[in-house]
């Protein structure tokens, strides 16, 4: 069975540089999610507030769903009241996820 692998180049004793991903730089898509800033009282942090409609699993209604994401905001240039699209990232904090990639619409 070490045959196999040490032939396929995967084994224990293969160099680092055959045993990677033939391909490093594919990533998978990262989430995207638009909502409406509600706090951007926190340096470098804004509170996002994104409304998903949902069917009710029982019933088919439609629920509303209201998910609070703390997004990175690098320029601390957003405000609350604007709509914004946030993009999913690795752990920034205990709570940040999320960072904001533009804004779409300002707050009037």
């Amino acid at each position: 069975m070490s045959d196999a692998n040490d032939a396929a180049g995967e084994g224990a004793g293969a160099p680092a540089s055959e045993r990677r991903d033939p391909e490093p730089t594919s990533r998978h898509a990262r989430k995207t999610r638009e909502g409406v800033v509600i706090s951007s009282g926190m340096d470098k942090t804004a509170v996002v507030a994104v409304v998903e409609r949902v069917p009710h699993r029982k019933y088919n209604k439609f629920v509303v769903q209201t998910k609070r994401l703390y997004a990175h905001d690098e320029s601390n240039d957003v405000n609350v009241g604007d709509r914004v699209r946030v993009m999913e990232t690795r752990p920034l904090s205990k709570t940040k996820r999320w960072r904001v990639t533009d804004v779409l619409e300002r707050a009037k």
